[in-house]
């Protein structure tokens, strides 16, 4: 069959759009609901800020005694989807001076959008991986993760210091580059929340994060000094009313801060909640629909 020389022009433009958009990741759309009815909010008592600032109703007999079958240890089976760990698989990854393990649920490459969560004292991978721990909330996460083509890290963190940082320093940068243009999101409990104030100074890991999410940990007084601040990094808080580790006073007043300076955070305080709540209790469809993983 014989074509002009405008045909052939006009299916050669078309083919090389089309490779174009094969090559390059698909953009992500807000994460699907994966059982909301389960996981989302109960009652909010407060709000201020917009809805930047909410206090939610948290009740022990209700969200951990209600929610799970053996309290604090094995959540109900209906929070739990095991199916996602056909998708799952513990690495040791070398993304800098030393090996770091992980445990990695969704696509290694080419995904929508990355999270790494970082486990507190005396923790490892498997705390971010268990799906039966935290009324299942990191099943929940994990098949946000998977179900939205986006790929999660739970990595084994040795130290809550500058090698401690280094090392997810590395794992942002290694989650950057195989998945390139696409966000990345760092989420730290308790503890591990040094990691994540930690990496707010490292101005390149900065550039490759999308938000930040800090889970009962302990506000950061230097945070207006960093490079983090300065980009304007997006913060999501969550915390328990009644945490005895890191009270919840010294997190507000951070948050408050921050919004007094117009800068770009949310904050969910559970009333009666203790120091292992937000790791439960925090709704991660919504916190990461908030960050925004366009």
């Amino acid at each position: 069959m014989h074509l002009s020389t405008a045909h052939l022009i006009h299916r050669v433009f078309f083919t090389c759009i089309a490779a174009i958009a094969l090559a390059v990741p698909a953009r992500a759309a807000p994460l699907k609901p994966y059982k909301d009815a389960l996981f989302s909010y109960g009652t909010v008592l407060e709000t201020a800020d917009g809805g930047d600032y909410r206090v939610v109703d948290y009740q022990e007999m209700r969200d951990i005694n209600g929610r799970d079958q053996d309290p604090e240890r094995r959540a109900k089976r209906a929070y739990v989807s095991l199916s996602v760990k056909s998708a799952q698989a513990n690495e040791t990854l070398a993304v800098g001076s030393r090996p770091l393990d992980v445990t990695r649920a969704g696509s290694a490459s080419g995904a929508a959008f990355t999270v790494i969560f970082i486990h507190g004292r005396g923790g490892d991978r498997r705390l971010g991986a268990n799906d039966w721990s935290f009324g299942g909330n990191f099943n929940r996460l994990k098949n946000l993760a998977v179900d939205n083509g986006g790929v999660y890290y739970a990595p084994s963190v040795r130290s809550f210091d500058d090698a401690g940082v280094a090392d997810i320093a590395g794992l942002i940068a290694y989650a950057r580059q195989q998945s390139p243009g696409r966000p990345v999101v760092l989420a730290c409990a308790s503890m591990g929340s040094f990691i994540c104030w930690g990496i707010t100074r490292d101005r390149q890991a900065v550039a490759s994060l999308k938000g930040m999410m800090i889970m009962g940990g302990p506000a950061d007084p230097a945070f207006m000094k960093s490079a983090a601040y300065k980009r304007k990094l997006p913060v999501f808080f969550s915390h328990g009313s009644a945490d005895s580790v890191y009270p919840s006073a010294d997190q507000i007043a951070l948050y408050r801060s921050l919004k007094a300076a117009k800068y770009p955070s949310r904050m969910v305080l559970f009333q009666t909640g203790s120091h292992g709540t937000p790791v439960r209790m925090t709704d991660w469809r919504d916190a990461l629909n908030w960050i925004g993983l366009d």
